[in-house]
């Protein structure tokens, strides 16, 4: 079975759990606050409560302000017939071959006024997308909150790794032997950097070509001499 966050053998809450019926609630907005630190840095690698995986959660996007996070190990990389898994539920038919190992689940959470991250986790157990919170209230652990709705939510623990098993990516995101970030995440090359390495002063891109050398004017022919008198 493809690894899952939340895991589809233990949904959020059976939906039998609200049968007495809840009235929906318009969310009350509070005024804005400014998001406080938190009060532990959740970037590091961390095995899941399942033991399934191990994701590696890192700081991404603009000024790295949002968290991401990648399945770094997998605890069965490969399927019945042997071979690696990928993620075949996604909803988008053009991530259904990608491999499971190194495919990103944490989708660049904003952190809140309460120091939680907060925002979309995938579980590729379902192919389907959940709200999720995550916060370190010990610096060894990670809980992370994923919700169906307001009222249907399910908390894990995930427990902070130093060592590195077996297949387990630790390479940098988008290079060798690291995950893959989705595109809209994906790390971005240094202003002034180009393929061939750092441009030129004041330009983004590679410098233009230089102009070829022109060609020597050719030689005046000699005066014809005056004929004798």
């Amino acid at each position: 079975m493809i690894f899952g966050p939340i895991g589809a053998r233990a949904p959020f809450l059976r939906a039998a759990a609200v049968a007495a019926g809840f009235t929906a609630l318009g969310a009350l907005s509070a005024g804005p606050a400014s998001a406080a630190a938190p009060q532990h840095d959740p970037s590091g690698t961390w095995l899941t409560q399942d033991g399934k995986a191990r994701i590696r959660v890192e700081k991404c996007g603009p000024q790295e302000k949002n968290l991401c996070g990648y399945a770094v190990w997998l605890k069965t990389p490969l399927n019945d017939e042997g071979k690696p898994r990928v993620d075949f539920r996604n909803p988008d038919p053009k991530k259904r071959a990608r491999a499971s190992l190194g495919h990103q689940l944490i989708l660049g959470l904003k952190l809140n006024e309460d120091a939680h991250y907060e925002g979309k986790i995938y579980n590729a157990e379902d192919g389907k997308f959940y709200d999720v919170t995550i916060w370190s209230d010990e610096p060894e652990e990670l809980t992370v909150k994923g919700c169906l709705i307001a009222f249907l939510c399910q908390s894990q623990t995930w427990k902070r790794v130093g060592d590195t098993l077996p297949g387990q990516l630790t390479g940098p995101t988008n290079g060798a032997n690291g995950p893959r970030a989705d595109a809209e995440w994906a790390p971005k090359p240094a202003p002034g950097a180009t393929a061939n390495g750092p441009a030129a002063t004041g330009t983004t891109g590679p410098a233009p070509a230089a102009k070829p050398a022109p060609k020597p004017a050719a030689p005046k022919a000699p005066a014809a001499a005056a004929p004798a008198q």
